[in-house]
């Protein structure tokens, strides 16, 4: 039986106080697991020497103002489930009081996780004051205890309280009541397999107090239908401030992200195939909770490029949101399918074999979902303009100059070859001027103006 419990309280003074106590940091108290368990090893080291180390660490890096309290269970009798004890009291405590009695500790009895922490959550009760508390545990309750029904009825008693929980070398299968616990406090459950785990989660979860602002996001990251670890970075679109960062540790992370629009980045942190998604748009609220599940499952994309309604051979490039090419595609005269992550992306089609002012289209925010097809169609028009120049009744070489006619931009152009020759141009009026060649190249060119028509083939012929 495992439990290794670290429960960080911020506790408001009952009684009146001073303006020198107002500006005091809301006191935290540890509650720490000295069950028997907590002398199997990690990389050589007892849990317990390791818990010791980190826990130690952690207190020295809090602001000299941090009032500190210790708590522990299973440290002075083997088999005795309501083995628990205040070791520093929040009001009183110091680094140097709490670094000693956290060494005194040696690991011994059970792991009373559901009574721990209703002695907790009793003074608060009793002090009629708020906490935020982090559970840290290397096992699950050995007393028959429900620590998530615990904390629900002190929830719904009105107990004003955030419960953070951080499982020490769980199996994922030991971990659910303690995932529920933690989404009843309104905090959350963090994984921790060794020291720099345990260190890094016990920095979330100091930041993450009670007095801060109740989660509104929640973001679950999966990859083939299993959650995964990954790192969510939110940029905040509208007010342009640094981005707020969460990490999921294969499961939902919560945290809060002030009132705007953000996009977020969200990068795996297993799985080396796997790239980083973008979604966009995601508006937080204050009031409610938004939550988004991103998959890292790829998303297809179904594209049709079509002139005049049948295929068309085009360039498609998919493009991300940091600006680079995601995935490209050619159509040769069919459907395509391609593949992406999911996420929100820029689509660009450059039709080929057509001239004209509208042979290249840019789709934005097109936003592509996991295990899905999104279609993608455009379709560009054309009509013909055949070109000939002619001496008598014979045909002859010339070159070909087609301008758009309000912008002057030149368009198209070419030989016609002593045979004439078409020009594929988007609907529009052109002017086309025709030089002749070879032995007639000595004649002054001529210019005209056409209009191209869609589906239409306009036929003009020049005599010299």
């Amino acid at each position: 039986m495992k439990f290794l419990h670290y429960l960080l309280l911020i506790v408001f003074p009952v009684a009146s106080v001073s303006a020198q106590e107002i500006n005091v940091r809301p006191p935290i108290i540890f509650i720490y697991d000295a069950s028997g368990s907590m002398w199997g090893q990690l990389t050589g080291k007892t849990k317990m020497d390791i818990a010791s180390e980190v826990l130690t660490d952690a207190v020295n890096e809090l602001p000299e103002n941090q009032q500190i309290g210790l708590v522990a269970y299973g440290h002075r009798n083997k088999g005795d489930c309501r083995d628990v004890e205040f070791l520093v009291d929040v009001r009183e405590g110091t680094k140097p009081a709490f670094i000693a009695a956290l060494r005194s500790i040696k690991p011994l009895g059970m792991t009373p996780l559901a009574y721990a922490a209703s002695v907790v959550i009793d003074s608060l009760r009793e002090a009629k004051t708020n906490a935020t508390v982090i559970l840290v545990t290397d096992g699950i309750e050995s007393c028959d205890g429900d620590i998530c029904e615990i904390v629900r009825k002190a929830k719904n008693e009105g107990i004003d309280f955030r419960l953070h929980i951080i499982g020490f070398g769980l199996v994922d299968e030991d971990t659910e009541p303690l995932k529920c616990a933690a989404k009843a406090g309104e905090g959350r459950y963090f994984p921790a397999s060794d020291a720099a785990d345990l260190g890094a989660v016990l920095n979330e979860a100091t930041a993450a107090t009670v007095d801060q602002p109740k989660n509104n996001v929640s973001v679950y990251t999966v990859k083939n239908g299993k959650p995964i670890d990954a790192l969510v970075e939110a940029y905040d679109i509208v007010a342009k401030r640094d981005p707020i960062r969460a990490r999921t540790y294969g499961d939902t992370a919560y945290f809060y992200l002030p009132p705007s629009t953000y996009n977020f980045e969200v990068r795996p942190l297993e799985g080396s195939d796997m790239k980083t998604v973008t979604v966009s748009g995601i508006k937080s609220r204050e009031d409610s909770l938004v939550h988004e599940e991103i998959s890292f499952d790829g998303g297809k994309i179904g594209i049709s490029i079509t002139n005049n309604g049948a295929y068309w051979d085009a360039m498609v490039n998919v493009i991300d949101q940091t600006g680079q090419v995601a995935a490209s595609v050619r159509t040769y005269n069919a459907a395509k399918e391609i593949e992406v992550n999911p996420g929100s992306y820029t689509i660009t089609v450059q039709a080929l074999a057509m001239n004209g002012l509208e042979t290249f289209a840019e789709m934005e925010n097109i936003a592509i979902a996991s295990g899905g097809t999104t279609p993608i169609t455009y379709d560009f028009q054309t009509g013909t303009a055949f070109i000939d120049a002619r001496v008598g009744d014979k045909s002859i070489d010339s070159i070909v100059t087609i301008r758009e006619a309000s912008s002057g931009k030149s368009v198209a152009g070419g030989r016609t070859y002593d045979r004439g020759r078409d020009f594929l141009l988007n609907p529009g009026t052109y002017t086309v001027k025709v030089a002749p060649m070879g032995a007639y190249k000595d004649r002054a060119p001529q210019t005209l103006t056409v209009e191209v028509k869609t589906s239409e083939k306009l036929i003009k012929t020049l005599t010299f």
